[in-house]
């Protein structure tokens, strides 16, 4: 396992302290840096799909409200 250190605002720190006191705070950042890995990989992978549907979009041609309209319509049926 390794020590990870990084400078925290002094005020949070006491905060985080008071708040966590009886906890296991190493788990607590684990856990935290996790979600943060998370976040990121999901936000990369919706990146990737927007380009996806972007250039899908650019390769197809224009399609008007009266034919989405008509499609709909005959949908219904």
């Amino acid at each position: 396992m390794a020590t990870v250190n990084f400078s925290v605002p002094d005020d949070i720190r006491q905060e985080f302290n008071q708040l966590f006191e009886k906890e296991n705070k190493s788990a607590i950042l684990t856990r935290l840096m996790q979600q943060a890995i998370e976040e990121k990989k999901q936000q990369q992978r919706r990146l990737l799909a927007i380009d996806k549907i972007l250039q899908l979009r650019a390769t197809q041609a224009p399609v008007s409200a009266a034919d989405i309209e008509q499609a709909r319509e005959e949908l219904r049926r």
